[in-house]
């Protein structure tokens, strides 16, 4: 096996594991919005028409949907760039919870304030999974190209 084979083979893996993330994150997050809704439902912003619950559940569907599209290799591309855009659409409710948690116990205020900038990666890694790489660069040995 050349360098350039095993360096692919490496970052294979790495797409392969952010994938695998990504989809059990939002996987994960999806069901949690139905066997659990009443945490979400704190966080919807109050700006929005309707019922918490029914934002909270729709989010928790719009969740599944992009992990199951990003699992299925023909719609990764897709599903990837789904999920970065659903990662911008949930700051709203990210920023809703740091403001009115702002009151609450130290601990209760550092998750809400931590998953303010905890968008920045999660919006990276499915941009990178989008492009089918992960960060680390292929290079071919003979040519020096990538």
């Amino acid at each position: 096996m050349t360098s350039a084979s095993i360096e692919r083979s490496t970052a294979t893996t790495a797409v392969s594991r952010m994938t695998f993330g990504l989809v059990a994150l939002l996987g994960g997050a999806g069901v949690t919005h139905f066997v659990a809704p009443k945490g979400f439902d704190g966080i919807v912003p109050h700006a929005l028409p309707g019922s918490p619950r029914m934002w909270t559940y729709a989010s928790g569907v719009a969740e599944m949907i992009v992990a199951g599209t990003i699992a299925m290799p023909r719609t990764r591309r897709l599903g990837a760039g789904l999920a970065a855009l659903l990662f911008i659409a949930v700051l709203p409710a990210n920023v809703q919870m740091a403001i009115d948690w702002k009151s609450r116990s130290l601990p209760q205020r550092l998750i809400a304030y931590g998953r303010l900038p905890l968008q920045l990666p999660l919006i990276w890694l499915a941009l990178r999974v989008r492009k089918g790489r992960s960060a680390i660069t292929v290079k071919d040995d003979v040519s020096g190209r990538e």
